[in-house]
């Protein structure tokens, strides 16, 4: 099963200057830990020390906010997309 992941800028030092990767998981959860399995040191700036996802990073599925889905339980099928998008403030 291949998830393709939409990699922010300021991640892309850890995944090779690569803009978008495939990784395989069931849900986010799993996929924080993929991505850190190939990646290291990418879920530290995606989950606390708790392993919840950061507040002020927002995942997408296929455009869909996971916050309006299951959180960090959203299933994940063949073929999705997977946008990850730091929060942006200012004023």
């Amino acid at each position: 099963m291949a998830i393709k992941v939409l990699i922010p800028t300021p991640l892309q030092k850890f995944t090779n200057n690569e803009a978008t990767v495939e990784c395989d998981a069931a849900n986010i959860g799993g996929l924080m830990d993929t991505l850190d399995s190939h990646f290291p040191g990418i879920k530290a700036r995606l989950c606390d020390d708790q392993g919840e996802l950061r507040r002020f990073v927002n995942f997408y599925v296929n455009s869909e906010d996971i916050r309006f889905l299951d959180g960090k339980d959203t299933a994940l099928s063949d073929g999705d997309e997977v946008s990850i998008v730091p929060a942006v403030a200012g004023g």
